[in-house]
């Protein structure tokens, strides 16, 4: 809450805070207070940006939940086939969120005008800044020529290189750090488990839901492939899962998300899509069946667990292939207070030739091992190629009887 204060005043800001903290309401508070009522004379005044669809669509719905009594014009840019004339209503509205990709397009094609901008934040801003958004940020950022601009950034971690950036684009700001910089909330229980091998790692797995475990539960993988391959395994387990990656349909997306949130899925299979920002509410354990590639990337899978200062756990599975990149997991939950054995504490630093060499290179991981022929085909409707469905409904209804 610190924030709203620094934004109420209008002053740039750049903000880190653990996951699950409430940067969204930090920076909608103050906004919404300075926007006071709906203006279509004024043009668009409030942009706020987001690097996935799914974490724009719930700042949508905290937006509109906030804002309900006043009728300010909200929207939210997602649909690609979006006309120029729609593009150009957007100009109308008070509140844009968006995701940048589509915001580059519109003012690409000269639909929409960003000069109006009084306030704009971008959420999830180490992630904006990174190679592959940089461009389309630094766009979106040069096209907000309002004399009186506002920008806020917001993250749960911050890269050495952000505090750089942020000092060529931010005018007079404040850095806010809430607790220490990449840390783990309190609330969220650690776990490191060493499975040998790929096959060791859906035996363990398995093991910790026979033993029974506090469903919902989000489980990551590395990529596509491996998300297919894992619900292939589990839906032959006679769980309650489903999977969610960028092959999804956007319809099936949202309702992926809306049977979480309403207890029809036990647990989701996604890959990293799912690690930033998005707010499940109840999520009693986050899995990372592939290990996370970076401090940042494990940073926000666990942070999908223990919000708002809920008590959460976090289980990640290594193997022998994983020892490279298990140092600065270790050192971050060292810091968090997670005890390991002595001989995770006495591991050697990489050199730099060597941490350059992985940074990009995913693990070469053994195919999951499947129920049949280990190919993985998803129909149109989301379901998978060869499954028994309707087994699987009866199986599940006899044990619950």
């Amino acid at each position: 809450m610190e924030a709203i204060p620094i934004l109420a005043a209008q002053r740039d800001l750049l903000a880190c805070a653990p996951t699950g903290s409430g940067k969204t309401l930090a920076f909608l508070v103050p906004i919404l207070h300075a926007l006071k009522a709906p203006s279509r004379a004024a043009g668009l005044r409030c942009l706020i940006v987001s690097p996935t669809r799914e974490l724009a669509s719930q700042i949508e719905r905290h937006v509109r939940e906030l804002a309900a009594g006043k009728p300010f014009r909200i929207a939210f840019l997602d649909k690609p086939a979006a006309t120029h004339q729609q593009q150009q209503q957007l100009h109308h509205h008070d509140i844009l969120i968006v995701t940048p990709m589509r915001l580059v397009k519109a003012i690409e094609q000269e639909a929409l005008s960003l000069s109006t901008v009084q306030f704009l934040v971008l959420d999830e801003a180490d992630r904006l800044m990174e190679h592959g958004f940089l461009e389309q940020s630094d766009l979106i950022m040069s096209s907000c020529t309002h004399p009186k601009l506002c920008t806020a950034l917001f993250s749960a971690t911050l890269p050495s290189h952000i505090d750089q950036l942020a000092a060529h684009v931010l005018k007079d700001s404040i850095r806010l750090t809430i607790g220490a910089v990449n840390a783990i909330p309190p609330n969220i229980t650690q776990e490191l488990l060493f499975a040998g091998s790929e096959p060791g790692k859906l035996i363990a797995l398995r093991q910790r839901i026979a033993a029974g475990m506090d469903f919902p539960v989000l489980i990551f993988v590395q990529d596509v492939h491996r998300a297919n391959d894992l619900y292939k395994e589990l839906v032959y387990d006679g769980i309650r899962v489903d999977v969610i990656h960028r092959e999804r349909s956007n319809a099936q997306r949202e309702q992926i998300v809306e049977d979480l949130r309403t207890g029809v899925l036990w647990c989701l299979i996604c890959t990293d899509l799912m690690a930033r920002g998005v707010d499940f509410k109840g999520i009693r354990l986050v899995i990372n069946y592939d290990f996370p590639t970076s401090v940042a990337t494990y940073i926000h899978r666990i942070g999908r667990t223990g919000r708002a200062g809920m008590p959460g756990k976090a289980l990640t599975l290594f193997t022998r292939d994983d020892g490279d990149r298990l140092r600065p997991i270790v050192q971050v939950m060292l810091q968090s207070g997670t005890e390991l054995p002595e001989w995770l504490h006495k591991l050697p630093k990489l050199t730099r030739q060597r941490k350059q060499a992985i940074r990009h290179t995913p693990v070469q991981r053994a195919h999951i091992r499947a129920g049949f022929d280990g190919k993985v085909k998803l129909l149109p409707n989301g379901k998978i190629r060869g499954v028994n469905y309707r087994a699987i409904k009866k199986r599940t209804a006899s044990e619950s009887t």
